[in-house]
């Protein structure tokens, strides 16, 4: 395989494993809120997402250290981007609560 489509490969990676973990935790905030048991909620949520970017940083990273920066890369980039979008709904969100009441 084409050693720069590798490399676009594995930032991808990295990105979706970010959204995964970063969207998980803006939605796990939110059912938090509304939960019986919140505590057990966001403890849950947290070992899932944890173990599931573990191993996938484990798998894309175990060939050498450039693949796991790459990845750690994508992984802040999703950052940004989920805390833009979650914003933005955030704000449209207080919005329309205060128009209602």
């Amino acid at each position: 395989m084409n050693d720069k489509l590798y490399m676009v490969l594995i930032f991808v990676v990295g990105l979706a494993m970010g959204v995964l973990f970063f969207g998980g935790l803006w939605l796990t905030v939110k059912k938090a809120v509304t939960a019986t048991n919140p505590a057990l909620v966001i403890f849950a949520s947290f070992i899932c997402r944890m173990g599931i970017i573990m191993i996938g940083f484990y798998l894309v990273g175990k060939n050498n250290w450039q693949h796991l920066l790459i990845a750690l890369f994508g992984f802040i980039i999703a950052r940004l981007l989920v805390i833009h979008f979650t914003k933005a709904k955030t704000i449209i969100t207080e919005k329309e609560a205060t128009l209602e009441t």
